[in-house]
């Protein structure tokens, strides 16, 4: 019990020592605070949790219920603050079907590059991708089940896409924006430069600069701020999760999802929501948390690489070929780069990742463009997926 209290009290306030030594160390303020808590969390997973018999999997009710808790938490509170006002609808439907055309087309030409190497389960590999890369976890099971797919290969499949999609953040994170931003052209507000200091979101869409962020949360101007948004924000899950257990009987993300976004968007229209300036900081702190317990989650030895590295190469092909190609049909519709890249995170790893994208790359305007990718990819992601393993075959 005590080690679950300490674990508990090392993921809630290690981004807060985080943000400290980031502010204070030059160094750690470049790579940014996200990245860091994904560094943070494998090293402590991999050194710290793993090696200790029974450890791992005593705290994995703590990983999951802090993995559940604190995205559906953070959407809401990031929001509030967003600026729909501006969003750019015509521009996010040309990134959304750049994206979808792009996992089709690079799942089918990985199937002509690595099919024969993974075997007769090959067309149920490519349709279990294209579901998951343009839906999410829930499409790969759901596919899974309908093509009748052997289990092992449902399972590696689902075990390298973790890996893969995890190295996938990490290059966005790192370096895969900026690297966007050099091909396509970037919209005003979007940032190739210099960090803007101070401006508040419903002015511009605009981020603040990470060393103006999660100060004063709890001021004296602004703790009964963030306390309302916080309140109103486990309503608004509270009404997602209800909805969802009325209409499935479970816990169904795509309606969870759809619910707390639309009510989320409704409530950040109202002039008292829009008053709470720091919803956002608190939204990103718990995205923080999430960052440093899902990467702590990935044991890495526990892979076995060698009995499906046909499969691993094809699901790292079709993550890093479909931003390529997603990135070229950008240029051809004119769309921007950071609307390019949340769009492709969206997909490739979940809604549930949009928010610190766009806050690593200073761009609040694509959140919802982003989230609204994820979730049209959750509801085609199984038509596309079963259509194309059934004209290959499968």
């Amino acid at each position: 019990m005590i080690r679950i209290i300490l674990w508990t009290l090392f993921y809630l306030l290690a981004p807060a020592g985080m943000i400290w030594a980031s502010r204070r160390v030059h160094f750690l303020s470049k790579v940014g605070t996200i990245l860091l808590m994904y560094i943070l969390g494998l090293i402590v997973g991999n050194l710290f949790i793993y090696p200790f018999e029974g450890a791992g999997a005593a705290l994995r009710p703590l990983q999951e219920a802090l993995t559940t808790v604190t995205i559906p938490l953070a959407l809401p509170l990031i929001l509030f603050a967003c600026n729909f006002k501006e969003w750019p609808i015509k521009k996010a439907l040309a990134a959304l079907v750049s994206g979808l055309v792009s996992v089709a087309v690079v799942s089918v030409i990985g199937y002509f590059i690595f099919g024969p190497k993974m075997g007769p389960e090959a067309p149920a590999v490519v349709g279990m991708a294209v579901g998951v890369y343009t839906g999410g976890t829930p499409n790969l099971a759901a596919i899974k089940m309908m093509l009748g797919a052997d289990e092992g290969t449902y399972l590696l499949v689902n075990s390298f896409d973790m890996v893969a999609s995890f190295l996938y953040l990490m290059f966005v994170l790192a370096f895969g924006f900026k690297w966007a931003r050099k091909v396509l052209h970037v919209e005003k507000g979007g940032r190739r430069g210099k960090r803007q200091k101070g401006v508040k979101m419903h002015q511009s869409g605009m981020t603040q600069g990470e060393e103006q962020m999660y100060r004063e949360v709890f001021s004296k101007e602004n703790w009964a701020g963030t306390l309302k948004a916080v309140g109103l924000a486990v309503l608004v899950v509270g009404v997602g999760a209800g909805l969802s257990l009325l209409i499935t009987g479970e816990i169904n993300m795509i309606i969870m999802i759809l619910t707390l976004t639309t009510l989320s968007i409704a409530a950040s229209f109202l002039p008292a929501v829009q008053k709470w300036e720091k919803s956002y900081d608190a939204g990103m702190y718990l995205v923080l948390v999430f960052s440093l317990v899902v990467a702590s989650m990935v044991d890495i030895r526990s892979l076995d690489f060698s009995s499906g590295i046909w499969i691993l190469a094809y699901v790292g092909f079709v993550i890093f070929s479909s931003l390529l190609l997603q990135l070229l049909l950008s240029r051809l519709l004119n769309v921007d780069a950071d609307t390019a890249v949340i769009t492709s995170v969206a997909m490739i790893n979940s809604p549930l990742f949009v928010p610190m994208i766009a806050e690593a790359m200073k761009n609040r305007k694509v959140i919802i463009t982003g989230i609204s990718a994820g979730i049209v990819g959750y509801a085609v992601g199984n038509y596309l997926g079963v259509l194309i393993a059934g004209l290959l075959g499968g």
